[in-house]
């Protein structure tokens, strides 16, 4: 059976080529396509696909927070991030919203099909350069800083959620508290930790 695709990318150009490249496979149907995450989030469900190819720099909602919302409502679709990043943060920020793919978009379209078919089958295609990062980082990632004792069990629970690409909303539901006191409980967070933002939060926790 063909594998039903979706594309997320703002670029009419790069979109019309990935349009081109999807529909002359075989083995690809492609269900939708979106320019923006608003429109995503909203029509998606008209017709859910198995694999979603998304692009990050979206005007809008970026394509990480698309994922993140996204994951929550399709937890069985299959989210390939195409991109030109290959930042540290992009990478890991997509991973943590809930993507299981990560190409870049000067991938040569036959391989492109192959990430398809391959995070269909339970797979996690990444382009070589962006698995080498991926290897690195982990292989000089440290344990978590001493700073973390600073921070109440409540500040770590919500500090874990913020890793995790959740937003301040939906951790006040899974926490059964305002959305008000979560972002009181982040500003101590970064007031304890000295910083001004959540990656510097995490990067200084997680030494990344």
């Amino acid at each position: 059976m063909k594998i039903k695709t979706s594309l997320v990318e703002d670029d009419r150009d790069l979109q019309k080529s990935m349009i081109e490249i999807l529909t002359s496979y075989p083995d690809i149907d492609l269900v939708s396509v979106f320019s923006n995450a608003e429109d995503c989030i909203d029509h998606i469900g008209e017709n859910i696909p198995e694999v979603v190819l998304m692009d990050i720099n979206l005007p809008g909602l970026s394509g990480i927070e698309c994922v993140t919302l996204l994951k929550l409502k399709l937890p069985t679709t299959q989210f390939m991030m195409c991109t030109v990043y290959e930042h540290d943060d992009a990478i890991f920020d997509s991973l943590c919203a809930g993507a299981t793919g990560y190409i870049l978009k000067t991938t040569p379209p036959n391989d492109i099909l192959k990430s398809i078919i391959e995070i269909k089958n339970g797979g996690s295609p990444i382009s070589p350069s962006i698995a080498r990062k991926v290897i690195k980082a982990f292989n000089t990632m440290r344990a978590p800083s001493d700073e973390l004792a600073l921070l109440s069990p409540r500040e770590k629970e919500i500090l874990e959620y913020l890793s995790k690409g959740y937003r301040y909303k939906e951790i006040g539901s899974l926490l059964n508290i305002s959305t008000e006191t979560v972002r009181t409980h982040i500003r101590n967070i970064y007031e304890k930790l000295q910083v001004q933002s959540r990656t510097e939060a995490l990067n200084k926790i997680y030494k990344r």
